[in-house]
């Protein structure tokens, strides 16, 4: 009688049958098992959030197949995506979904001046709880509004004092109670949550005081504690910071000394702005929405950027300026949509090109698209028969995690060398100061 075969030992071809029958929390879990799993069994992301009469599904690029997942509430709306929750809005309420587990997590009302207020995204920290959330959404043209776990209701900043014309585009949460901000023009805040301090409340003497306001840029002392109770008045939200992440004093931003010619003049031109952080650096993604613009070059000359072509400008925060273009991510590829923007290694991951940008054209019914850094050309990422997508229903980027270095173990940034590891630790020290 032959021995029996370890689990490691399986044939591919079996373990792939196997794979098509689990449901997509199985399906991640079987590639994790062992090394021989992780490489049979294709990675389920990058999937396309798709939504048909409340039951949405997560169409995997990769593997050309749809994993069901439960039913969204009843009158909800989908306004924001991070790590495998939905930040969901249905009469004016707010509200965290794992479509997985069906876990719902109910957020405050937006009050401001005695009306309900709405929002079109809602940006959130990854892997909430009931006693531990923390979410962010812009408010106004230059106002940040935000919850965390035990308050009562939400905290509108004061406004943020940008140039003349400029206004909030873009939110992004990166770690450490980091949320960053990105302005029309290109200028970027830091809103900052003190670490772990999501869930504790915070009590004031008088809770019959209106609407709650902080100041941006000081830190708020914390009142005195008190035991939490439901009858006695709404607790506060976790004190924050905001702050520029370039210093300049009194002086308003400047595209000049930010941005390198050209792209300092297409700063004030170029709206849809989005900002995300790849292998360890920050980068600004401009997306030409409109017809082909003509640009004057520095030393003579004219640099045309098409329509839906995009220009992905790195963070150097020890030149000046310190934001250029750049022409590819290391292999990454970065997702943009309303999701909070992600990124993944995609060379060698079935169905993805690195170096390219994948976003949703919301303009255009939703189609899923990708711009090639390389071809300088934004055409559709798949057909779109090819998983059973509409392009009404097309959401958002879904991800278990928003930052994935690699998906299989035969990669070349599954381990990281002690000088790289050291030279990321000084990147983020710099961007830090």
């Amino acid at each position: 009688m032959p021995p029996f075969r370890r689990w490691e030992e399986l044939p591919p071809d079996l373990l792939c049958r196997i794979g098509d029958t689990l449901e997509l929390k199985c399906y991640a879990r079987a590639r994790g098992a062992c090394t021989t799993w992780r490489c049979a069994l294709p990675p389920p992301f990058p999937s396309l959030l798709v939504v048909v009469n409340r039951s949405p599904s997560a169409a995997s690029l990769a593997i050309n197949r749809s994993f069901e997942l439960n039913a969204i509430p009843e009158r909800a709306r989908c306004i924001g995506s991070s790590n495998g929750w939905l930040a969901l809005l249905a009469d004016s309420k707010f509200s965290l979904f794992n479509p997985i587990t069906a876990t719902e997590i109910d957020l405050p009302l937006l009050i401001y001046n005695n009306s309900t207020q709405s929002t079109s995204r809602l940006v959130f920290a990854p892997n909430p709880a009931r006693d531990d959330f923390a979410a962010v959404t812009i408010f106004d043209i230059n106002v940040l509004a935000y919850v965390t776990a035990g308050a009562r209701r939400w905290a509108i900043l004061d406004p943020i004092s940008l140039t003349r014309g400029d206004q909030l585009v873009d939110v992004f949460y990166h770690e450490k109670g980091r949320f960053y901000c990105l302005t029309r023009y290109g200028d970027v805040y830091i809103l900052r949550l003190p670490e772990r301090s999501l869930g504790k409340p915070i009590m004031v003497k008088d809770p019959s005081s209106g609407p709650a306001r902080f100041k941006g840029r000081q830190t708020q002392k914390l009142p005195r504690r008190l035991p939490r109770s439901p009858f006695e008045g709404p607790d506060l939200n976790a004190p924050v910071t905001v702050a520029p992440l370039l210093a300049k004093g009194d002086l308003p931003f400047d595209p000049d000394t930010s941005f390198a010619p050209p792209y300092n003049r297409f700063a004030l031109v170029n709206s849809a702005k989005h900002i995300v952080f790849c292998d360890g650096n920050l980068y600004q993604i401009w997306r030409n929405k409109s017809c082909a613009v003509t640009m004057q070059l520095p030393g003579g000359g004219r640099h045309r950027v098409a329509e839906n072509e995009m220009l992905v400008l790195r963070y150097y925060p020890r030149r000046q300026p310190c934001w250029d273009a750049v022409t590819d991510l290391g292999g990454y590829s970065v997702f943009l949509g309303k999701n909070n923007a992600a990124s993944m290694y995609a060379q060698g991951v079935p169905g993805l090109k690195g170096n390219c940008v994948y976003w949703i054209d919301e303009m255009g019914r939703d189609r899923c698209m990708v711009f090639d850094m390389v071809s300088k050309k934004s055409t559709p990422c798949l057909p779109i028969a090819a998983v059973g997508v509409t392009p009404q229903s097309t959401i958002c980027w879904y991800f278990l995690t928003d930052m994935v270095k690699n998906f299989n173990n035969g990669g070349k940034r599954v381990y990281q060398t002690r000088a790289r590891v050291r030279a990321d630790r000084e990147n983020q020290q710099d961007m830090e100061e």
